[in-house]
């Protein structure tokens, strides 16, 4: 869950850009955290206003040579962090004027096609998928995981229908080889015969194991939460998604402690004096069709956006229970 998705046809697209400008507002000026750096393009955009400083966060280090050249060129209003977005609360922000938190949940072209990294089906060799700041690779899940732990990652994450037979043929196989990405590819096409011409076989058990690997249902959730602590009164909180999982999450979290505190009116509603937030769209922002066109990439991508309404910075969110059976397949984990 970092950057945002690149056209095939260009070196860099920042999904919903123009939009996510527009939200902001940083001609009025402030600090924006820029949670995702990536390529940078969310920072480089705010940057062309002269009131404004950016806070650009990446658990990938490769993304500290970008972040090194916008420094060159504005010394004094852009500052790079190789953190977790999770960990914005260690950030010393007392006298920043944070006016908007941007998130955006997707990858970058360029670390889907970085083989080291192994976060594509298409990638060669060892499996690994660690973004940055990691604990274990994809190859340790995949080679020493239980066939339940493995079902339950690949269903849970991944939405797999054939997870629990992918889980007992990868621990069938593994008894004669160590499984690489090739073969965990193979693995998956011979349990999943009937092929899906719009989706490749391997891609909802490659996007569960990524989830996993980087832990990204608890990064989010932490990130969320920590991020509505920072935010000044009227400061914006922009999210872009790319699957339906992390919409959910981020879907519920702003409905919960917006003016409307519950989703359902068969869900109880956060005991809390206020709401945190004003949320002036309950429907996703998506990319236009100039943008499709541009960029066929940023089809799944949806952009949500809270304004927060006063300086509160402690309140009352269920969200972790919410969400509690998802967090409970991330500790698998302890594991490995």
């Amino acid at each position: 869950m970092e950057a945002t998705i690149v056209s095939e046809k260009s070196k860099h697209y920042s999904v919903l850009l123009k939009e996510i400008i527009s939200i902001i507002s940083p001609q009025y000026g402030g600090t924006f955290i820029d949670c995702t750096f990536g390529q940078g393009g969310y920072t480089k955009e705010i940057l062309k206003f002269p009131n404004t400083k950016v806070i650009g966060i990446d658990r990938d280090i490769e993304s500290k040579k970008i972040a090194d050249r916008i420094k060159r060129s504005f010394e004094d209003r852009f500052f790079f962090k190789n953190i977790r977005f999770s960990q914005l609360k260690n950030l010393k922000l007392k006298n920043e004027n944070i006016k908007g938190v941007i998130f955006d949940l997707g990858y970058s072209l360029n670390q889907i096609r970085n083989n080291k990294k192994g976060l594509s089906f298409n990638s060669r060799g060892q499996l690994n998928m660690k973004l940055g700041l990691n604990d274990f690779s994809a190859s340790e899940v995949i080679n020493k995981l239980s066939a339940s732990d493995l079902q339950k990652i690949f269903r849970y994450f991944g939405e797999e229908k054939e997870a629990k037979k992918i889980a007992n043929n990868i621990v069938n196989e593994r008894v004669k080889y160590e499984i690489n990405t090739q073969d965990l590819v193979k693995i998956i096409d011979s349990v999943k015969r009937k092929k899906n011409s719009k989706i490749h076989s391997s891609t909802k058990v490659f996007q569960a194991i990524r989830i996993f690997v980087n832990q990204e249902i608890s990064e989010l959730i932490y990130g969320l939460v920590n991020a509505s602590k920072i935010l000044k009164k009227d400061g914006i909180l922009a999210v872009v998604t790319f699957h339906s999982l992390e919409d959910k999450i981020v879907k519920y979290f702003f409905r919960s402690l917006s003016e409307n505190k519950s989703i359902s009116r068969y869900q109880p509603k956060i005991m809390q004096s206020e709401p945190l937030f004003f949320m002036s769209k309950r429907k996703p922002i998506i990319p236009s069709k100039q943008e499709l066109s541009e960029n066929i990439s940023s089809r799944s991508a949806k952009l949500r956006f809270v304004i927060k309404k006063k300086n509160i910075y402690d309140f009352t969110t269920d969200i972790s229970e919410k969400f509690k059976s998802l967090l409970e397949v991330e500790n698998i984990s302890n594991k490995l």
